[in-house]
């Protein structure tokens, strides 16, 4: 009788699971087709070069400031009126984009659907660590992340597609009936509301409210590791002319297609055998990704580099977020995902920049070449950290005899 409840307890694929799992599918989609083709849609309203990549810093800018407020509003309001709140300002911002006659007013819609796709994302992410068993947590968010890396791998293309196709105002009439019905599937869900005490809420300061102390340390590491991401996301196009390498999106694929398998295992090790037996040997695949990439000059290298880096980003990312949820109490989830997100959108954008401005002093086979330094970096502040916690445990013991 006790191991069927115990069974019951740690039941990964229920109902609310699934749910969450293809609203958070439908979500990244909308979001994903959008990526490639709103650079073209402000390039037809006339913007220049700046004003492209400002479709991407913008976005990025304010996701990274509603995060915090969001994570805050997660613990203290509860998870169902937040998520209500991101999805309707996603879905105002993705309804107007076609109506937009400017390109300011375009921009303006890019700054309000990143509030939107930070409150969004952050509370589906927190409402997903509420709902898998604690024993089964990297497991899980593994499983849970595959919703993403799937919209990853097909939106982008779909999006293009469909742009070629149909036009723009199809594509925005795709993405916005993807994340209505993301938000239609988040009501059949039943939410806990992990809501703080009133207690609670007069011990806490706004500060740590805002940003979760025992999420710091992941996110560190999260941070590092997403500085390699952005390099690759932002110049592995440019990289690919200047190594004569014609279609370097099977990098993308291939990378997404061994995130997808990797994820699933990388999961169930973290469960069995602790954050150690999956955040150290995935580092050296990350390198062996970042230097293969370096050196590539075909196809079969670019695919081998996907590989490598596949089976690190796979293990590293959800891994690092199941260790940060380990570490706080179930009334703080909210702050600690949006210090996790907060972290690795903070990577990929300062990638974008400090790599860039490397690429601009040397080139991008160098650029990536040195990249692999913030995974060395990662590893060394890791295994600083766990030769500290080995000596305080060690000290304990010796206080317990």
């Amino acid at each position: 009788m006790k191991s069927e409840k115990r069974m019951n307890k740690d039941r990964l694929w229920t109902k609310d699971f699934i749910l969450l799992s293809l609203s958070n599918l439908l979500l990244f989609f909308g979001f994903q087709m959008l990526l490639p083709t709103l650079p073209a849609y402000v390039s037809q309203k006339g913007g220049g070069n700046l004003a492209v990549g400002m479709v991407i810093s913008l976005f990025t800018i304010s996701a990274v400031l509603i995060r915090p407020f969001s994570g805050a509003a997660l613990d203290l309001i509860g998870r169902k009126k937040v998520l209500m709140v991101g999805f309707i300002i996603s879905l105002f911002a993705i309804g107007s984009y076609y109506w937009a006659a400017t390109v300011f007013f375009v921009l303006g819609l890019r700054f309000v659907h990143g509030l939107g796709w930070g409150i969004s994302s952050t509370t589906n992410g927190t409402v997903a660590s509420d709902l898998i068993p604690a024993a089964r947590r990297g497991e899980g968010m593994g499983y849970f992340g595959l919703s993403s890396t799937l919209a990853m791998a097909i939106g982008p293309m779909i999006g293009v597609m469909i742009i070629r196709s149909f036009g723009f105002g199809v594509l925005f009439l795709v993405s916005f009936t993807s994340t209505f019905l993301a938000f239609l599937l988040t009501y059949l869900i039943d939410i806990s509301e992990m809501k703080a005490q009133p207690s609670q809420k007069s011990r806490v300061s706004l500060g740590s409210r805002l940003i979760e102390k025992r999420a710091l340390f992941p996110s560190l590491l999260v941070l590092l590791f997403s500085i390699t991401y952005g390099g690759i996301v932002s110049f592995i196009t440019l990289f690919g002319k200047e190594a004569g390498i014609e279609n370097v999106g099977w990098f993308f694929t291939i990378n997404a297609i061994f995130v997808f398998v990797t994820r699933p295992i990388s999961g169930k090790l973290f469960d069995k055998k602790g954050h150690f037996s999956v955040l150290f040997p995935s580092a050296f695949f990350t390198i062996i990704g970042l230097i293969l990439l370096s050196y590539a000059s075909s196809n079969l290298t670019l695919i081998l580099a996907a590989v490598f880096y596949g089976i690190g980003f796979g293990s590293i990312q959800p891994s690092l977020q199941a260790w940060t949820i380990n570490r706080v109490s179930a009334d703080r989830r909210g702050a600690a995902n949006a210090t996790f997100f907060s972290a690795f959108d903070l990577g990929i954008a300062g990638g974008a920049m400090v790599l860039g401005t490397l690429a601009e002093m040397t080139n991008y086979e160098q650029m990536y070449r040195y990249s692999s330094i913030f995974i060395v970096i990662y590893l060394l502040i890791y295994l600083f950290y766990m030769i500290k916690e080995k000596k305080k445990e060690e000290l304990e013991v010796e206080g317990e005899r």
